[in-house]
C-alpha cells in the first residue's frame, strides 16, 4: 500500500476514533498532496509524497523550537503530537552513529582534506541519507569531521 492510500486509510481510523489532532494533521497533509498532484497535473511518487510529509515535520519542528522559546509549551506540546503523527510515515531516521559512518566513508571516496570541501562531501552524503537524517544536522557533522580531518 502507498504511502498517499495509507493516509487516506489513516484518516477514516482518525475519524471513526474521534482523534480530533490526528484527523486535522492527516487532512492537511492530505490537501497538501492534493494540491501538489494539481500542480504536478497527475499522481505524485512516493518519493514526491515523502518530501511533502518531511517538509511537514520540518516545519512542526521549527514551530516547536520557537513555541518553546516563546514559553508557549502548549502550543509546543500540540506541535509535538502532530510531528508524532506525520513521523509515523517517515523512514526510520540513522542513528548518530549510522550517520557518522557515511560521512566518513563519504570523506574517505572524495579525498577530502579541509571544510573547504564540504560541497565535495555534501553531494556524496545527501542522496544517501534522503528522508533519515536531517539536513542541519548533517551538515553539521560533515562540518565537524572535515575539520577534525583538516
Amino acid at each position: 500500500m502507498g504511502l498517499k492510500d495509507q493516509i487516506q486509510q489513516d484518516i477514516k481510523q482518525a475519524m471513526k476514533e474521534k482523534d480530533k489532532v490526528k484527523l486535522s494533521t492527516l487532512r492537511l497533509l492530505m490537501s497538501e498532496i492534493k494540491n501538489k498532484e494539481i500542480d504536478a497535473g497527475g499522481e505524485l511518487e512516493e518519493g514526491d509524497i515523502l518530501s511533502i510529509i518531511q517538509k511537514a515535520a520540518k516545519q512542526r519542528k521549527e514551530s516547536i523550537e520557537q513555541y518553546r522559546k516563546g514559553g508557549r509549551d502548549e502550543l509546543a506540546a500540540k506541535e509535538e503530537r502532530e510531528l508524532e503523527i506525520l513521523s509515523a510515515y517517515l523512514p526510520k531516521q540513522l542513528s548518530q552513529e549510522e550517520l557518522e559512518s557515511i560521512i566518513r566513508e563519504a570523506i574517505e571516496r572524495c579525498g577530502a582534506t579541509s571544510p573547504k570541501e564540504m560541497g565535495k562531501v555534501m553531494k556524496e552524503v545527501m542522496p544517501a541519507v534522503k528522508g533519515k537524517a536531517d539536513g542541519k544536522e548533517v551538515n553539521a557533522l560533515v562540518r565537524k569531521l572535515l575539520e577534525a580531518v583538516g
